[in-house]
């Protein structure tokens, strides 16, 4: 059994620091709790790590540990599904074993949700992943962005840096975030749910 967690975004360091690259964040988070680097995987259209899970946490060999891939995307953000699909095929994931990590800008800043399948809320990456997996029955790791000040456009918004005054927020946001994504794969959504929700 191999669980893929990909956060979403856009390639290149022009977009790192954005909202919309939050997921992005998280799963880098989780790389480095792994104590691995990314490698470009040939073919994939994404980087990705290959590790273990399970109770005794992430990047560590022990009984009954799960596999893990976290992953990149090298597209822009609405081909996010390319890699999605191309990885979940070759790594053998069935849907219900794939998490997108990816901003929600009807959470707000600070807050998590965690969620199976579901409406793709208008998010451009999620709809490219329902495409190519032919199914929305995915986990969704939602990281909260909050709604864009007075009249900025939204999609402005989400291709904007975290302001200064939301930074020390979002260290803890993205810490939380991969949390999450470690109970949800080891304890399953409800008790994540139970967990991340009331908080």
């Amino acid at each position: 059994m191999t669980w893929l967690v990909i956060g979403l975004g856009n390639p290149g360091p022009g977009y790192a620091a954005h909202r919309h690259n939050v997921g992005a964040m998280v799963v880098t988070e989780l790389a480095r709790r792994a104590g691995e680097g990314f490698t470009s995987a040939r073919g994939m259209r994404a980087e990705v790590v290959e590790t273990r899970i399970g109770t005794a946490g992430i990047g560590v060999v022990a009984p009954g540990a799960t596999k893990l891939v976290l992953a990149r995307s090298r597209t822009y953000m609405n081909e996010s599904g390319i890699p999605v699909g191309k990885l979940a095929h070759f790594h053998q994931v069935i849907p219900h074993h794939v998490v997108a990590v990816h901003d929600e800008l009807d959470i707000d800043l600070g807050a998590i949700r965690l969620k199976l399948g579901g409406s793709d809320n208008g998010h451009n990456g999620l709809k490219s992943i329902r495409a190519h997996l032919g199914t929305g029955d995915f986990h969704r790791v939602r990281v909260g962005i909050s709604r864009p000040p007075g009249r900025q456009d939204p999609a402005d918004y989400v291709l904007s840096n975290f302001a200064k005054s939301e930074r020390t927020e979002l260290a803890l946001t993205v810490d939380r975030a991969a949390d999450a994504v470690e109970a949800l794969v080891v304890e399953g959504l409800a008790a994540a749910q139970n967990r991340f929700h009331g908080s």
